[in-house]
């Protein structure tokens, strides 16, 4: 049995590279023996990428988040593209909108927003979605822009009738740690109505630690916690779920399983 964390802020979780290492070393230990590595800045995927590039089993994801809209970087949008041609460079995110912040105006932010897609198009690679409190224009925009390699709404915050919607593009949609709290019960419904193929899991690291590690800084590694809760949920064998859950994340991200 093993785990795919589908999105992992390593360079959050310790400005240490040694630490981050360790980071990956444990999760591997726990069975999870793939992280896509994100980073909500240019800045932050360049050190971060130079830290993890050559360990076994990281990919990367390379984005301008909604939190940098107002500093994006010097020619951002040719260094994203550079950037996805690197080894083990996989799609391209965290993007989206975050109206609960207010970062920059909307307008803005869906400029940001529609750029990283066309270039996400034009490069064939997959798109990570960031959505607080913009679904519906998140989901407007991508009914009118999903890439042709994909979207996944990561860490999954919408309630089942968006999802039934989001199911007629072609959009994943992944849980992190807060899939386990007793009062998601919009997840918990959107869980039960959603084909299994579509559905990833991740940590969300160092963020939405599950139910079972509360108080503790999220890892990688206890990811296999909220693996647990979704196959409880689902009524499923826990090594029967994590081979789905393997193969649409290597689907999503065009790995070999």
């Amino acid at each position: 049995m093993q785990f795919f964390d589908t999105h992992a802020h390593i360079g959050l979780t310790y400005d240490d590279p040694i630490e981050q290492l360790r980071v990956v070393q444990e999760a591997r230990l726990a069975r999870v023996t793939r992280i896509v590595s994100i980073c909500n800045s240019l800045h932050d995927f360049a050190t971060v990428y130079d830290t993890l590039k050559t360990v076994s089993g990281v990919y990367h994801a390379v984005g301008v988040a909604p939190s940098e809209v107002n500093s994006p970087g010097r020619d951002w949008e040719r260094v994203i593209e550079n950037s996805l041609k690197l080894p083990n460079v996989v799609a391209l995110g965290e993007t989206g909108l975050d109206y609960y912040r207010k970062f920059g105006d909307k307008r803005s932010q869906i400029e940001l927003f529609i750029t990283q897609l066309d270039i996400a198009n034009k490069m064939d690679v997959p798109v990570i979605i960031h959505n607080r409190d913009a679904g519906k224009d998140v989901l407007d925009i991508l009914a009118e822009r999903c890439p042709s390699a994909g979207a996944v709404l990561h860490c999954y915050s919408e309630n089942a009738a968006y999802a039934r919607k989001a199911l007629n593009y072609n959009i994943y949609f992944s849980f992190a740690g807060n899939l386990t709290y007793r009062n998601a019960r919009n997840l918990h419904e959107t869980v039960l109505s959603l084909p299994l193929d579509r559905i990833m899991i991740e940590s969300e690291a160092p963020f939405m630690v599950p139910a079972d590690y509360r108080g503790k800084r999220n890892m990688p590694a206890y990811i296999s916690s909220t693996a647990r809760f979704l196959a409880e949920m689902l009524e499923m064998d826990l090594e029967e779920l994590s081979q789905q859950l393997w193969k649409n994340s290597c689907r999503f991200f065009r790995l070999p399983e």
